[in-house]
């Protein structure tokens, strides 16, 4: 097992930023390895379970773990058949405006280290306004 961490910076603030994350059906918009969600809520929650939609047709259930607000800060657990890989996230204030969200991911070497160039493609979208 292993852990990697990611972060980026933009220029969108950490309101912005946060409610790309709250709200799963924006994922698709800054996240390319997500073509969907399927959630029974339109916010996330601590506890709600779901569905994250990839390219090809593959679907993986999730469980988001925690979920604090007022920190701007979120986990969930990924499974892929009997492998998992929990993600944990985060918004702040940027050092000089704008925001920084980081990005822990925990679970197998090959999967962490495969999932990384995408994830850093994501977040670095997160942050900054959508073309």
């Amino acid at each position: 097992m292993t852990t990697l961490t990611l972060h980026a910076t933009g220029p969108l603030g950490p309101d912005e930023v946060w409610e790309r994350y709250a709200v799963p059906a924006r994922w698709p918009d800054w996240a390319p390895q997500i073509t969907g969600v399927e959630l029974p809520v339109a916010r996330l929650a601590a506890g709600v379970r779901g569905r994250v939609r990839a390219p090809l047709g593959v679907t993986l259930p999730f469980v988001v773990d925690t979920l604090d607000e007022a920190a701007r800060r979120w986990s969930w657990t990924v499974s892929l058949g009997p492998v998992r890989l929990h993600l944990l996230h985060w918004v702040t204030d940027g050092p000089d405006g704008g925001s920084t969200t980081g990005l822990r991911v925990f679970g197998p070497a090959p999967l962490v280290v495969g999932y990384a160039p995408p994830a850093q493609l994501a977040i670095s979208r997160l942050v900054r306004p959508l073309r």
